[in-house]
């Protein structure tokens, strides 16, 4: 298990806004896919990756044009549980990578306590300063540029972090070679054990660096956006690979990454993160469907936003007034007659069919079809209903063309109000 709490990291910038030093440094080699550390957990080889370092509360200088410091953490706590798959998601520059980093020691917070197990790995404030060196955490790391040895073969890279642990902890050579075949097996990489590292596949190669994370038998796992350099199809068959291998072995691990496709395909529970601070913890089905405001509401997926205002009950749902025409809802969120909301219809919520309402059921819009865009397995439709544009998404059998009258539907059960903080 995985304990963060009050977690503060921050970065100086200089009169211009801009990084300074390190945090600038891995910046640069991020961006151009290069490591800006030589070390990386379990001696994996460089990082390949670095912080972003750029999300914060407080950008660059202040208004007097003197540098200032960027929080690029801002206070998070989160218990990960015994053997989840926990992604934080957010867009560049949120904190999440400088999260992960500071897990794996590869960045010192300036306060805050992190946990694995019974083991204090960092702990700074309240009289306390620990701070376990990355090299004696005992975690498996995946980077982004999987941070591959070229100049070995797939068994060598693989047993590299037991060659070079400290005498009274190298297992002997037989039990590496053991443990290295043992992993290669598990990841399907058990033929190619003599094969030059660099003669892989993309997805080869990802399964190396995991399977060269995981020999050590990590109490944690971290993977830092370990996908984001494949294509989109081989990215797309992975992450149920990924997701199948994590199960089976069943170690906790964190995930960073800011595609939420991907998020939400592999997690048991996503924090969604900006400018440092968690904005919603839950499993992919809360947070998809019962967004807790409208930052996670837009970056989750997409949504079509409403200002409303309640109006009254109708039996066990809520009455709205919106731009679009009244609505019925059913949620949880506490509300009140005339307290103003967001509502948040997802593209799939709304069903179209032909022809004008018919006043059978709640929630019919007439609308006028605008555009529409196939998209393979699905139909998105623009749909104009009063003043407002909607986006409506259908199978592809639901054919409909520009300036056809419609009508829009929209599932009571299925449209969230999203607090207005």
């Amino acid at each position: 298990m995985l304990v963060i709490e009050d977690l503060v990291k921050t970065f100086n910038t200089d009169k211009g806004g801009r990084l300074r030093g390190a945090a600038r440094t891995r910046d640069r080699a991020r961006a151009k896919g290069t490591g800006a550390n030589g070390t990386g957990a379990n001696g994996t080889g460089a990082s390949g990756t670095g912080a972003s370092g750029t999300g914060a509360n407080g950008t660059g200088a202040n208004a007097n044009g003197a540098a200032a410091r960027v929080r690029a953490v801002d206070g998070v706590s989160i218990e990960v549980r015994e053997g989840e798959l926990f992604s934080f998601l957010g867009p560049s520059g949120c904190g999440k990578t400088t999260t992960l980093r500071s897990v794996a020691g590869l960045e010192r917070p300036d306060s805050g306590e992190i946990r694995v197990g019974d083991t204090t790995l960092f702990s700074k404030g309240k009289g306390r300063s620990l701070n376990i060196p990355v090299n004696r955490r005992g975690l498996g790391m995946v980077f982004q540029s999987y941070a591959i040895w070229p100049h070995m073969k797939v068994f060598d890279n693989v047993a590299f972090p037991l060659q070079v642990a400290s005498r009274n902890q190298r297992p002997p050579r037989n039990v590496i070679r053991d443990k290295v075949m043992s992993v290669l097996q598990v990841m399907e990489l058990a033929d190619f054990a003599d094969r030059q590292a660099t003669k892989l596949s993309g997805g080869q190669q990802q399964r190396l660096a995991l399977a060269r994370a995981l020999v050590t038998e990590p109490a944690l796992l971290l993977l830092d956006e370990p996908l984001s350099n494949l294509d989109a199809k081989l990215r797309e068959s992975l992450r149920f690979e990924l997701k199948r291998l994590q199960q089976d072995i069943g170690i906790t691990s964190i995930y960073v990454t800011h595609d939420q496709i991907e998020a939400l395909a592999l997690s048991s529970r996503i924090a969604v993160m900006k400018d440092g601070q968690l904005m919603q913890v839950g499993t992919p089905l809360e947070i998809y469907q019962r967004p807790a405001n409208k930052f996670v509401a837009e970056f989750i997926g997409t949504s079509n936003f409403l200002d409303g205002r309640i109006v009254g009950r109708a039996g066990e749902q809520w009455r709205l007034d919106t731009p679009a025409g009244p609505l019925q809802v059913s949620t949880g969120v506490p509300v009140r007659v005339g307290d103003p909301v967001l509502v948040a219809i997802r593209p799939e919520c709304v069903t179209l069919r032909a022809g004008a309402p018919t006043g059978r059921e709640p929630n019919e819009w007439a609308g006028e079809v605008v555009t529409r865009g196939f998209l393979g397995d699905s139909v998105d439709f623009v749909v104009r209903v009063a003043d407002e544009e909607l986006r409506v998404r259908s199978n592809p059998t639901v054919i409909f063309d520009a300036h056809d009258e419609v009508t829009a539907v929209v599932d009571p059960e299925r449209v969230s109000l999203v607090p207005m903080s």
